[in-house]
């Protein structure tokens, strides 16, 4: 839990800055939503809410950057997994930029985090393939 509320914390700051507030306009803004002028006097679910309001204000939080890919959908894992399994086997050695332009070169994404349900299947099912060649 503490490591949730670590992650809402930091995102509220990156939202104060996205959105140009200054210190006592975000404390109003916090105090507005729930009562409270402090995050850290606030619920999960409190900062929850707070997040929302500045997403409806414009709050565009960023996608992970660096580290291991990864993403919250499924389907998309599913993609980062197969191009993980072919690495060995390709001459770019499985760079995150060869599978960029693998994903491009198949449904037009620029980025796997972007595909949608369907161009993901589409995607899943070439590398699958893929796979099968190159490993028997």
């Amino acid at each position: 839990m503490a490591d949730n509320r670590k992650g809402l914390y930091a995102k509220l700051r990156i939202a104060q800055k996205q959105l140009g507030l200054d210190e006592d306009a975000y404390r109003d803004r916090l105090e507005r939503e729930t009562g409270k002028r402090s995050a850290k006097e606030m619920t999960v679910a409190e900062l929850d809410k707070v997040l929302t309001g500045f997403k409806r204000d414009g709050f565009r939080p960023a996608p992970p950057r660096g580290g291991k890919p990864g993403s919250a959908r499924p389907e998309v894992r599913k993609v980062f997994a197969l191009w993980k399994e072919l690495a060995p086997s390709l001459r770019s050695g499985g760079s995150r930029e060869s599978l960029r332009a693998f994903v491009k070169r198949m449904v037009g994404v620029d980025d796997p985090n972007f595909l949608s349900g369907a161009q993901a299947g589409v995607v899943i099912e070439a590398l699958k393939d893929w796979g099968r060649r190159v490993h028997g």
